[in-house]
């Protein structure tokens, strides 16, 4: 196998900003200069996806179709090689290849070593630019991916921000920041979006980015006729509810609610305002949360709908064991004020127990076990009242 040395990628990216990549080019040269065995003439590639990249069977089968034209390992080593310098860890290498085939293909010298070294140079340090390859592999077979991750940045804020927006839409790097990116965020400027709630709906929802202007321009209409101003915090939500919504859509949506919850007009338009991706939630999980809360809980349909966000907590993580806790507590004396359904229900999951189940470990010891199994979805006799 070639031999291309970590330090190789060390000493790139320990270099100034501002240095050539030719002693890169140097040292890829001296490690060709090595010498390698001679390809076998009869190169099998779906078994040195198993046996040099870690592929499984079935993996390396599908992989093979992609690479039916390499007759030789000399650069897939290359670039095994290559990866390994970078950080990547064997799972990680492996997982590369099985994402994207073709990067065994990509040329070191003359994509992959240069690509790096414009990272580096953006400020992207060894860990970052490793993680990089390792979730969008295909981003460093792409010269155009430094100046696309620079803008990306400053619009992200961080380089985590980035990978979380990366794990939603893998391809974001590949946009055209002129043609496409620039023009949308244009739309959303105009609408009256700030810059913090852009990146955000970025960050969350990348797909917005890359639209047809035709498409973000629906949405923003969509979102819109909620009621919502484009300044409202909760218009960004709003953009990520309807983003795969049609006006029809929304309207039998929200039609709905207003039948399960016995909302009027007025109140339906208040809970979507309020709390947008209830747009999102299923008919099922709205008519499960609609008789729970007020035919168990006894809440009253206007209480629920200036409270929507009572409708986005879990029914069977929250909302169930939380109302038996209150209950069990109302019955057993152990609240020292009257205390309501949607206080205890919006708590992070800390405050509750700090507030509500550990002061009572000593006169109700096994309280936080039967909260506990709850959660699971079963119901604990201490818990079920006549």
């Amino acid at each position: 196998m070639l031999s291309l040395r970590s330090g190789v990628l060390t000493r790139l990216l320990s270099s100034p900003a501002t240095s050539s990549i030719s002693p890169l080019r140097r040292l890829l040269s001296a490690a060709a200069a090595t010498p390698a065995a001679s390809p076998s003439p009869a190169f099998a590639v779906e078994q040195y996806l198993i046996d040099a990249c870690g592929l499984t069977r079935a993996q390396a089968l599908k992989a093979s179709t992609k690479l039916s034209h390499v007759k030789s390992p000399t650069n897939p080593d290359a670039v095994l090689a290559f990866l390994t310098g970078l950080g990547l860890s064997s799972a990680d290498v492996t997982a590369v290849v099985a994402l994207d085939p073709k990067f065994l293909c990509t040329g070191v010298e003359r994509t992959l070593a240069p690509t790096v070294a414009g990272l580096a140079g953006i400020g992207l340090s060894h860990t970052e630019i490793a993680r990089l390859a390792a979730l969008v592999p295909s981003s460093l077979r792409r010269r155009s991916v430094v100046p696309n991750l620079q803008y990306y940045l400053s619009l992200c804020g961080s380089f985590e921000n980035l990978l979380r927006a990366l794990k939603y839409d893998g391809n974001l790097l590949a946009y055209s920041i002129e043609r496409i990116v620039k023009p949308n965020i244009a739309v959303l400027q105009e609408r009256g979006l700030g810059d913090c709630d852009i990146a955000k709906l970025s960050i969350a929802m990348p797909r917005m980015l890359s639209t047809s202007l035709e498409r973000i321009r629906m949405i923003v209409s969509c979102a819109e006729g909620l009621g919502l101003s484009p300044s409202s915090p909760m218009f960004r939500h709003a953009l990520h509810a309807v983003a795969f919504l049609d006006k029809e859509k929304i309207a039998v949506k929200m039609e709905y609610m207003k039948k399960t919850f016995r909302w009027s007009d007025a109140e339906v338009r208040i809970a979507v305002c309020r709390a947008p991706t209830l747009l999102t939630s299923s008919k099922d999980m709205l008519q499960r949360k609609s008789e729970f809360l007020m035919s168990v809980v006894g809440l009253e349909p206007a209480y629920i709908a200036h409270r929507p966000v009572i409708l986005n907590l879990s029914l069977e993580g929250r909302l169930r064991p939380r109302y038996y806790v209150l209950k069990f507590l109302k019955e057993k004396g152990l609240l020292d004020r009257n205390l309501g359904y949607y206080t205890i229900a919006k708590m992070t999951e800390k405050v509750f127990m700090e507030k509500y189940i550990s002061p009572h470990c000593e006169a109700a010891p096994h309280l936080a076990e039967d909260y506990a199994t709850a959660c699971r979805g079963q119901v604990p006799a201490r818990f079920v009242f006549a």
